[in-house]
């Protein structure tokens, strides 16, 4: 295991700058929030610690990258950021997320919230959910997990097509994974930021994904035309569970994220640090590192607690704990929803303390 530790001064530099019109942007945060993010580069803070890497595979030493502080981020040319005409993010389902339409459709809602928390200020609109075949894109059968994916370029595509006029970005979510081009094993999730659109898996994030081997459909797929998308009908889909829940969010938010133009973050264990396995996704925070924050900050404009707030209560509401029955009144489709938030103890206590500075 190996610690990337940065000195308090490359921190203090990375976070407010030594530009003096983003130093005087940076003292235009009240005398509490700059507590906050100054946490950054304390060596004994409780609440940002350094990164921490487990093994050789880990997304910093596999994909070497320049560092991006808040003046890189900020004098991006490409870097877009919304506007009164393009301020709302919507999220596109592709096939279903639960294996039942009430749980599917409850699981982008509760995602949908949960963006809405994160990037408190912006607009979070759902799109109608659409099937495999209506974005027409190529699809295979992984070689090592034996399940179906789906080509995340084409989607890419698919979503730009379908963009509304009033979007900052259009997200598509779905429980298929991913393949980026052919020499990839998978992807996580790939987003464009010049077209303002992403589309990320939750497949590998469900308990049984390395042990459903496509429950033996492979060969049925081999028979038929790779442009057959009927391999797609009752697919097999992961239980929705507190865990899943969590590392949905995480992928989301994340992605969104780079459509802002936060890059990968080599500053402190955070949310926007990269993953090239489920351990170091699973080992990354919920949270933003200060100099990610500030970044996220500058181009939503939102009040730091008032964000903070909006994610507690997005945890403590449990608006979806009544039964909720189709039109039909099936009986069978009849179920209680309460949102799964088990896995969100710690990021909860998290927050409550950076309320407590912030609240000062």
């Amino acid at each position: 295991m190996r610690t990337i530790r940065h000195s308090e001064q490359t921190l203090r530099t990375a976070l407010i700058s030594k530009n003096p019109a983003l130093v005087s942007q940076y003292e235009k945060f009240n005398a509490a929030e700059r507590c906050l993010m100054n946490e950054a580069f304390q060596p004994t803070s409780d609440l940002f610690g350094p990164i921490t890497l487990q093994s050789p595979s880990d997304w910093i030493i596999s994909h070497p990258e320049p560092p991006q502080d808040f003046e890189a981020f900020f004098s991006d040319p490409s870097r877009k950021t919304p506007s009164p005409e393009k301020h709302s993010v919507y999220i596109q389902c592709i096939g279903s997320l639960a294996n039942t339409r009430i749980i599917s459709e409850q699981y982008i809602k509760w995602l949908k919230g949960y963006c809405e928390a994160f990037f408190y200020g912006l607009t979070v609109k759902l799109l109608e959910p659409v099937p495999v075949s209506a974005t027409r894109c190529s699809f295979r059968v992984n070689d090592n997990t034996k399940n179906l994916q789906i080509h995340a370029g084409h989607i890419l595509k698919f979503l730009k097509k379908k963009k509304p006029e009033d979007a900052f970005c259009v997200v598509g979510v779905t429980m298929i994974d991913l393949y980026p081009r052919d020499s990839w094993n998978f992807v996580f999730g790939q987003a464009s930021l010049t077209d303002g659109v992403g589309i990320f898996s939750f497949a590998r994030y469900g308990s049984d994904f390395y042990t459903s081997r496509y429950q033996g459909k492979v060969k049925a797929l081999e028979k038929k035309s790779s442009r057959d998308y009927a391999v797609f009908d009752n697919y097999s889909i992961p239980e929705v569970t507190s865990v899943l829940l969590l590392r949905s969010c995480k992928t989301l938010t994340h992605e969104i994220g780079h459509i802002f133009g936060l890059r990968h973050c080599q500053w402190l264990a955070c949310l926007m640090q990269g993953s090239n396995h489920l351990e170091e996704a699973d080992q990354r925070p919920l949270n933003l590192c200060p100099i990610c924050l500030r970044k996220l900050q500058c181009a939503v404009g939102f009040n730091i607690l008032e964000r903070y707030k909006a994610l507690v209560r997005w945890i403590d509401d449990d608006s979806a704990g009544t039964p909720h029955v189709t039109p039909k009144h099936s009986r069978e489709d009849s179920v209680t929803l309460p949102k799964p938030v088990e896995a969100f103890k710690e990021w909860k206590e998290w927050i409550i303390k950076c309320l407590a500075i912030v609240q000062k």
